[in-house]
């Protein structure tokens, strides 16, 4: 993908996945993002979020670094945690970031024990992401990236208040919300937990 000062390990993944082209909501986000801005991306179903999220989060991180987690994502369902899991093992091919994947019907305990031998990125779905750190007592100030994927449908099913929790928890992060939809509630939720988010509206593609 063409996208300025992109991490060379992550663009040759990239190329060998045949992803060549950057489409416009990833030309658009790519330089907001890597800077660290808070940011809303509204972009229709099905015009690549979850390989934008999963790209930029390589590039921010790049490689293992201590043991805490440094970015958290929130995702609507299992489906949808093992489908980005996938994507950042094949993407994440030249890093050596650690991924694990959590939801509502794994182990706890095992997903506890994973995270407590030091952890990149953790994807889960809300209820799981909740239950582990009100439970585990893990650090939760070592993550730069807080990104919550298809934000209108959860702030829909009332996972708002897990949202604010998780993220008042956290001092200092970057936070950024992934949707298909600006509804109220989540230009709300944007407005009171983010620094001047800036928001990105991407047409539909004829």
């Amino acid at each position: 993908m063409q996208l300025k000062k992109i991490n060379p390990d992550l663009q040759q993944a990239l190329i060998e996945f045949d992803l060549i082209e950057a489409n416009e909501m990833q030309q658009e986000t790519f330089s907001a993002i890597k800077s660290g801005a808070d940011a809303v991306i509204q972009s229709p179903i099905g015009t690549g979020k979850t390989t934008t999220i999963v790209l930029n989060v390589i590039q921010r991180l790049q490689k293992t670094m201590g043991e805490s987690t440094r970015a958290l994502i929130i995702v609507e369902n299992k489906e949808k945690v093992l489908e980005m899991e996938e994507l950042f093992l094949k993407l994440g091919t030249y890093t050596d970031l650690s991924i694990l994947g959590v939801h509502d019907k794994g182990d706890i305990d095992y997903d506890k024990n994973i995270i407590s031998l030091g952890l990149d990125v953790l994807i889960g779905t809300p209820n799981r992401i909740n239950a582990l750190f009100s439970s585990a007592g893990f650090n939760i100030n070592t993550i730069k990236m807080f990104v919550v994927d298809d934000s209108e449908v959860l702030f829909r099913n009332r996972v708002d208040a897990v949202i604010l929790r998780l993220s008042s928890s956290i001092d200092k992060t970057q936070r950024i919300f992934f949707c298909s939809e600006i509804t109220d509630r989540v230009e709300t939720l944007a407005n009171n937990i983010m620094i001047e988010p800036i928001f990105f509206e991407m047409e539909e593609e004829e």
